[in-house]
């Protein structure tokens, strides 16, 4: 089993990609994996580093404000066998994230990049990182068919070093039905900002007044982090604004609250359908989605490419259009509408066993040409 080490967001930081890591690392510990090395990318924002924690070590941070900790945090990250970048523009220092390449390039040990966002339509400088940190990195996984295709279309790389290795998903142990009787119950939830859409959600719900039994829209989550720092909880404020301007206010329940796993396995086990009315048309990822089918539950969500590669087309709803989404609701009420597969292979589990795999095929290929 090769040792791995992760720079990304990391615990406490409440981010998708600090909860993917933390759950990509739980998985590789569990099937066997020595003690995995975490350089946290931090900002301003984040808490202090932890310890040493269930065979995870916090060993290092590359702060967004210190390029000069790039070489440092370059031996951190290969005194492991194998190194797994977390890939997002946001979480780097320099101009669109550019920090991370010298990083990449000062690596002495082979190096997966997991590139979370994949650009259709990327500016001239978000295009030349990406294409460095490809160039920079052993191989490189994205989580959707849709990514590959979008990295490959717009982006000049070597596709022969691209997998495609898919979002893990908890293995839930809630029952799956929702509930009874009283109320059907839509749900949102993850990291609250203006981009989730959950205005056009809100204001969905107020066109189904006649529907029974009565619809609940339960919105679940804290806001996010670096939403709060900029305008406090403004956004959160006009969703409540807007569900009693409407007169739905006893109708839509917001929850700030960050849950744990548990927690959160259980209110998804109670919710009948889960609503995604993003408004990016860019999302190649989203691991609410993949949560959402695991736990067996009918997913309505606006068209962005991660939706359209999972879901049925009449569960895809127009952006920032409250009738469509009311329309989709109505219908799936109607219908009594059937769970979609659930997701084949894509445990945490299987995941990290792909990324082992992965793993040891470099490993074997470094020790190939050193022979």
């Amino acid at each position: 089993m090769p040792r791995f080490s992760i720079l990304s967001t990391f615990p406490p930081t409440r981010c998708g990609l600090a909860t993917f890591s933390r759950s990509l690392a739980d998985a590789l510990l569990a099937i066997g994996s020595d003690p995995i090395r975490i350089v946290r990318a931090v900002d301003d924002l984040d808490a202090p580093s932890p310890g040493l924690a269930a065979g995870i070590a916090v060993v290092g941070e590359l702060h967004v404000d210190r390029p000069d900790r790039t070489q440092a945090t370059a031996r951190l990250l290969s005194a492991a066998d194998v190194v797994i970048v977390q890939h997002e523009y946001g979480i780097y220092g320099g101009d669109d994230g550019s920090d991370v390449v010298a990083v990449l390039e000062s690596l002495t040990s082979p190096s997966i990049v997991v590139l979370h966002t994949v650009l259709a339509a990327p500016t001239d400088g978000q295009r030349a990182v990406l294409e460095r940190v490809v160039a920079a990195a052993t191989a490189v996984v994205v989580m959707t068919e849709a990514a590959r295709a979008l990295l490959i279309r717009h982006f000049r790389v070597d596709v022969s070093r691209v997998s495609v290795i898919p979002h893990g998903v908890p293995e839930w142990t809630t029952p799956t039905a929702g509930h009874a009787g009283d109320r059907t119950t839509v749900l949102t939830w993850g990291l609250i900002g203006p981009s989730k859409g959950l205005e056009w959600g809100i204001r969905a719900i107020a066109s189904l007044g006649d529907v029974a039994p009565a619809v609940h829209y339960e919105i679940l989550g804290e806001t996010h982090p670096k939403v709060v720092a900029h305008e406090g909880e403004a956004y959160r404020e006009r969703l409540e604004h807007l569900a009693d301007e409407l007169g739905v206010a006893d109708r839509v329940a917001f929850d700030s609250r960050y849950l744990d796993a548990d927690a959160l396995a259980g209110r998804v086990g109670a919710a009948d359908l889960v609503l995604l009315p993003y408004d990016s048309r860019i999302q190649v990822t989203s691991g609410v989605l993949v949560e959402a089918l695991a736990a067996g539950k009918p997913v309505i969500a606006t068209g962005f490419p991660h939706a359209r590669e999972l879901l049925h087309p009449r569960m895809i709803v127009a952006h920032e259009s409250p009738a469509s989404i009311g329309a989709a609701v109505r219908a799936a009420i109607a219908r009594a509408e059937p769970v979609e597969a659930r997701p084949q292979g894509m445990s945490w589990t299987a995941v990290a066993g792909r990324f082992r795999s992965l793993a040891d095929s470099l490993v074997a290929a470094r020790v190939a040409r050193s022979a």
